[in-house]
Parts: structure tokens; sequence; C-alpha cells
């Protein structure tokens, strides 16, 4: 079972989703964080320093890998048969190849995605929906990715954060402290 892990929320979603159906068929889980050289390949190729900018590419893509399976496993390590793969190309078309038998398992996050976003980069889900050539996962976002990223927005531009929509949002009872002891 292949899952396509980028450090995003909806893809750590798809990965514990991965885990868990893995776990209940007893198959081997390979998650694949998939990184594309900065400027592209081509730009890659083109460069004398190729050997210099492949290390620095590598670096924080091993390092978003690791800290993707902490967040989810508790660890680096995920107590299941397969291994994590660190994949230089697209992410699309890799997933696809990566996951290429008829009983292979590919497993993506999809959603939450606007129509700015979805504009300017391609979707790595429906790409794999399209063009895999086995059985594909498409995990929907956590009902609660929202509240985090309008946390963040607010943060971002210094507004003030109203926890009384949070609440209300997830029927969270606020705590009363106990008054004075007579």
């Amino acid at each position: 079972m292949a899952v396509g892990v980028s450090g995003s929320l909806g893809s750590l979603t798809a990965l514990a989703r991965a885990a868990a159906e893995a776990r209940r068929r007893g198959a081997e889980l390979w998650p694949v964080l998939v990184r594309e050289p900065p400027g592209g390949e081509l730009s890659a190729r083109r460069t004398t320093a190729a050997a210099v900018l492949a290390e620095d590419w590598e670096r924080p893509a091993r390092e978003r890998l690791r800290t993707a399976l902490s967040d989810v496993f508790g660890s680096p390590h995920f107590g299941l048969p397969g291994q994590a793969l660190l994949v230089r190309g697209t992410p699309g078309p890799t997933l696809v190849r990566i996951a290429d038998r008829e009983d292979d398992v590919l497993v993506v996050g999809a959603g939450g995605r606007g129509r700015l976003r979805r504009a300017l980069w391609p979707s790595v889900s429906r790409y794999c929906l399209a063009r895999a050539g086995c059985p594909v996962l498409a995990v929907p976002p956590s009902p609660l990715q929202p509240t985090p990223a309008a946390v963040r927005r607010r943060n971002a531009w210094g507004l003030r954060l109203d926890t009384g929509s949070l609440e209300r949002e997830f029927d969270i009872v606020p705590r009363h402290r106990p008054g004075p002891v007579a």
C-alpha cells in the first residue's frame, strides 16, 4: 500500500488511514514523499552544481518525511512492514509509477483546495484517480482542518480570535472555576 506524503494536514490524514488499512489487510505500507528539485527537473539537470543542489534538496525533504511519520506514529518508525521512500520527480506521475501493480492500493489526500489553488497547482489526487492502474483511495480532509487554517490566518493578520465560535463549532463546554470556599 503506497501513500503520498507531503507533510500537509491532508497527507497526514491519508497516512493515518493508509496505516489503518495496511494493518487491517496485513499489507506493507510504503509512505512516499515525492519532491521536485527547486526550479523543476529540467533546471536541476542543466546546472553544473547538480550534486550540491541534490543534497540541498534532499535534506529538507527527508526531514519533512521524518516529521510526517513522527506526527502520525509518534516516531519515524511506523511499526508495519514496508519502507518510507523519498523520491525525486513530479508527485502525480511518480506515485502512479510506484503503485503500478493491480494488487497495489494508492492512498492520497483529497479535497480542501480553493479555486485559486486549483488553478495554480495541479491536483495530485485527481491525477492519480484518473491514471492509476490500481485502486486509489482518496481520503477527504479532516473536518477539523479548516479551523487551524482560519486561526493561522487570523494570527497572521493580527486579528483577535473569537474562541466562542470555536466552542460552539466543536461543542466545547467551557470550564468554570469553582468560587472560593466559604
